[in-house]
């Protein structure tokens, strides 16, 4: 059990720390960096509390029941691929943390940083211990979205916009693939279980759609980890800052991709599809990523490329399979992220003190900053797989993996020989890296003086840089024996035990090694000059760059093919699209009618009362006359619109539904209110704005009423046949029964939307939440102009002074109302669990109490005595309904599990108490918040509105005093 919640505090805990971190002001970069560093540390000793079991070859497991009477759970798994992949991410996370307090500037806002770092770091934890395969691809999506944002942090920069929307849509793109892939597994399995998925091999290999699995699995983790044809992402990403490239494209997400191919090779590995595609893919980027680095003039853009290409060399790794080659990727996994987080740091270090990152300018730096050079050196040589080093190790397994026979193919024969042209390059761009920057003349003209940087910048690069040389030296001391236990438990326990050495003779793969040692030398010493003096990557392969195919696909698919169809089949007129919609709507049905799928209609029908007719006629005749007074008079339509909406009020009253009575009768006093702060500011009503071209005005009109008719009695018959229809079991009874037992409460209604359907409740007021953001900012960037807004004159057709004339209230009555108002709500929120009200109706009348202090007096006069900040109680709301929520997993229940009983209250005795009030109090607080939100936007454009008109009626007043004055 403690095992359990020390899974779902690691998977939980980063999340928990963006949010803090996201709380902080924005001056609060100590603050935000130690809560970021104590956060990855305290999952680091999770981690340390579990080893033991881990290298027993267990599992570690925590669940959390989602929803138990269909399966679904939240289900984590330690085991020891993803204990040490996950100690890799918190590792260097920590390091990253630390570097970015100094490399960020004062003026960043640094606890925005470090929330949007932790909620990556709990995502990336999320894809390695998921225990569901659909968990993981939603984590996986995550990665995706967080991403986007840390690459975008500098968002006032074209590039770094443009390198995190690329980013964003080819990762995402990859991860809908891989959502298909895993739904089809999950059907040939039976389970979307991650264990009974990787131990089903041989059924998913021999199932016919095997291939198609394969071929969206490779899709998603090749765009993630950046494989041809999809690395072209990677290199546009370097504009994020240098500690998001340092942990997002060395440790963590970029390694995701190739994670996938390890953790499912036992699934999906083994056939020749998955070596050929798998293997090619992975040896075409690693030669291609090392040829472009090689041409690269940017320091981030070498080592981006150069990133592609171990990328690529861990890939091919895990297409030739087999306990070795799993062994050798997982070790190149490890070493990669150690050697290239130093590197990218200290090309951070560089480019934040001499200003430049171009390597054109840069020269004889080891002078200026030689502990920095030193350890850059040191880094780029590891890179380069240089003796001694941990680089060295993992490549002269790559190229002993690459001359053992296999499978006979063309691929098997060539894996040999491109590889030893990409080691040959992989030592070229270092050691261009390290000639270019740190020797040569002394640099001149730089946009800074370059000197060493603060000693705690520089640390996590000595500690990296640290690790290089003890696993180098001594590799069965340090990693070799969590290589072994990671490897075990991926391929099982029958896996053989490997020993890492420094000297395994002179073989193949050493001499490979030194090949590609002296031929990179000669490369680079032979074509230094052209390199320097040429264009960024190859001739050849600059013109047919895969971002230039990707930009010109892109300016199609997003820019002009959808302005073609928009200009054959769009419009930019509201009408239109309305009445096109309505006719898809009423085809659907009518097609679906015409196949038999109606509801037959029943001969259970109550005899219609005279009352209720005649209410219903009043309905009617308000409908059919705000249709009509819309032409000639929009407040006269809008008072009538409401008398309709009042009998639909009373129709639910009449059917005994009391709940939806109040509940529409207040949304209809609101919607009313708001639409007539809206038609203060509308422009004057002209004929030529509505006519169609096409037909004349009373042809038109009469297409619309064809078109309403039809639809409203098609609705009417569809409700007419579901009321008629002989009921077969009745899930309603099921409520009433459960209500007040399982609930509670007596308001089957209000137990419903909090208790038994709170899922639902808590997704729609997160929706009414974005809608009111949505409301807000739009409105915030509207400004009327001078056109929209109906001249005195022209105002008798006007709702302004329709407003005034019709809808004058004192004052001072509807000030006496507010606390009236306030003790509604309070009588709907307190008795909505056994009565009609709740949460919803209280929310609504508390904006109605605000709504009437708008309207009795000044936007400003309110503002300045009443603080409503609608935007926190959107925010309480939330994270009150998602806490009550989350509350029930500390008692062991799923989430949004109700509680109730009855407490005894002194003085006044048992009373009945449900922890759903708690969420209701949620579901009130955001109500209010987003509704006083859109009042406080469209009253202060109508207030903007109102003063524009008044400033044009003085400045046009002093301009006739002036002609006046100068006819006098």
């Amino acid at each position: 059990m403690a095992e359990q919640n020390l899974v779902l505090i690691l998977v939980f805990l980063p999340f928990l720390g963006a949010i803090a971190a996201a709380t902080l002001p924005s001056n609060a970069r100590n603050a935000a960096a130690w809560l970021a560093a104590c956060t990855m540390g305290l999952g680091l000793i999770i981690l340390a509390g579990v080893f033991d079991e881990i290298a027993a070859g267990q599992v570690v497991r925590g669940t959390l029941d989602w929803v138990p009477s269909l399966g679904l759970s939240l289900s984590y798994r330690i085991d020891g691929f993803a204990w040490f992949f996950v100690t890799l991410v918190l590792g260097i996370g920590v390091l990253i943390v630390l570097y970015a307090r100094y490399y960020l500037s004062k003026s960043d806002p640094v606890p925005r940083f470090y929330a949007l770092l932790l909620a990556f770091t709990g995502a990336m934890v999320g894809v390695l211990v998921s225990g569901n395969i659909l968990m993981l691809v939603v984590y996986w999506e995550l990665t995706s979205v967080i991403s986007f944002l840390l690459i975008g942090y500098w968002y006032q920069s074209a590039g770094a916009r443009d390198g995190a929307r690329t980013a964003l849509i080819v990762t995402t793109a990859g991860g809908l693939s891989l959502l298909m892939a895993m739904l089809i597994l999950g059907k040939i399995v039976g389970s979307y279980d991650l264990d009974r998925v990787l131990s089903s091999g041989d059924v998913i290999r021999a199932h016919p759609l095997y291939p198609v699995v394969l071929g969206l699995f490779l899709l998603g983790a090749f765009t993630k980890s950046a494989q041809f044809p999809f690395h072209f992402w990677l290199p546009g990403a370097m504009a994020a800052p240098t500690p998001v490239s340092a942990f997002l494209h060395s440790a963590t997400m970029v390694k995701a991709g190739v994670f996938l191919l390890v953790r499912f090779t036992p699934a999906l590995g083994g056939t020749d599809a998955w070596f050929l595609l798998v293997a090619g893919a992975g040896i075409i980027t690693m030669v291609m990523g090392a040829v472009i680095a090689l041409f690269r003039h940017d320091l981030k853009g070498l080592l981006a490329y150069s990133t592609i290409s171990h990328l690529g060399l861990i890939t091919t790794l895990a297409g030739i399979g087999g306990p070795a080659a799993i062994l050798a990727a997982i070790f190149h996994i490890a070493n990669h992220a150690v050697f290239k987080a130093s590197l990218f740091m200290s090309a951070g270090i560089i480019d934040h003190e001499a200003g430049t990152r171009d390597m054109r300018r840069l020269s004889g730096l080891m002078r200026l900053m030689p502990i920095t050079g030193t350890l850059a050196i040191i880094a780029a040589a590891a890179m380069a797989g240089v003796p001694l080093l941990n680089g060295f190790l993992s490549k002269e397994m790559f190229f002993a993996e690459a001359v053992e026979l296999h499978n006979g193919s063309w691929l098997d024969g060539a894996l040999p020989w491109l590889a030893t042209i990409g080691g040959i390059f992989s030592v070229a761009y270092s050691l261009r890296f390290i000639l270019t920057v740190f020797f040569g003349p002394a640099p001149v003209d730089l946009p800074k003086e370059p000197h060493e940087p603060p000693a705690w910048m520089r640390r996590p690069v000595e500690l990296l840089v640290l690790i290089c040389l003890l696993v180098g030296i001594l590799p069965a001391l340090t990693l070799g024996p969590l290589m072994n236990i990671a490897a075990r438990s991926v391929l099982g326990p029958d896996m053989p035990h490997f020993d890492i050495a420094i000297w395994h003779g002179v073989n193949a793969p050493l001499i490979m090694s030194m090949i590609a040692l002296a031929a990179g030398a000669i490369i680079y010493l032979l074509f230094a000059r052209r390199i320097a003096e040429g264009p960024e990557g190859p001739p050849l392969l600059y013109r047919i760059r895969a971002q230039k195919i990707y930009d010109w696909l892109m300016f199609r698919l997003s820019w002009k093919w959808p302005r073609i169809m928009s200009t054959i089949i769009g419009t930019e007129k509201l009408q239109p699209q309305l009445r096109l919609v309505v006719l898809l709507a009423f085809a659907a049905a009518a097609a679906a009618l015409w196949h038999g799928s109606g509801a037959a209609l029943g001969s259970d029908v109550n005899p219609v009362s005279p009352g209720f007719a005649l209410m219903w006629a009043v309905g009617i005749a308000c409908a059919m006359g705000a249709a009509w007074q819309a032409k000639y008079h929009r407040f006269a339509a809008l008072v009538l619109l409401g008398g309709a909406g009042l009998i639909t009020c009373m129709t639910f009253a009449w059917f005994s539904a009391p709940d939806l009575a109040v509940t529409q009768l207040l949304v209809e006093i609101v919607t009313t209110v708001l639409l007539l702060l809206g038609l203060r500011w509308l422009p004057k009503r002209r004929e030529e704005i509505a006519e169609d071209k096409l037909l004349p005005a009373k042809a038109r009109r009469i297409r619309d009423l064809v078109i309403a008719a039809a639809s409203g009695l098609g609705i009417a018959g569809i409700a007419y046949a579901i009321m008629t229809r002989p009921i077969i079991s009745n899930v309603g009874n099921w409520f009433l029964t459960n209500a007040y037992y399982e609930g509670g409460g007596t308001n089957v209604v209000n137990v419903i939307l909090v208790d038994f359907r709170a899922f639902d409740t808590f997704g729609e007021i997160t929706v009414l939440a974005i809608v009111g953001l949505t409301v807000y900012s739009l409105l915030r960037r509207f400004r009327p102009s001078s056109e929209s807004i109906a001249a005195p004159e022209q105002q008798q057709r006007t709702s302004s002074a329709a407003f005034k004339d019709y809808l004058y209230v004192p004052s001072v009555i509807m000030l006496w109302m507010f606390p009236v108002m306030i003790m509604i709500a309070a009588y709907f929120f307190f008795r909505g669990h056994d009565l009609p009200g709740g949460g919803f109706a209280a929310g609504v009348t508390m904006a109605i109490a605000f709504l009437l202090q708008y309207i009795a007096t000044n936007v400003r006069w309110v503002e300045a005595r009443i603080t409503v900040l609608p935007i926190r109680w959107m925010g309480f709301g939330l994270l009150m309904a998602g806490g009550t929520g989350m509350a029930a997993w500390v008692f062991g229940y799923p989430f949004l599990t109700a509680y109730a009983q009855y407490i005894n209250i002194p003085l006044i005795g048992d009373v009945p108490a449900a922890s759903a009030l708690a969420f209701d109090l949620g579901v009130f607080a955001l109500v209010m918040g987003a509704t006083v939100l859109m009042l406080i936007a469209i009253a202060h454009q109508s207030l903007r509105a109102a003063r524009l008109r008044e400033q044009e009626e003085e400045e046009a007043k002093a301009k006739a005093e002036a002609a006046e004055g100068e006819a006098a």
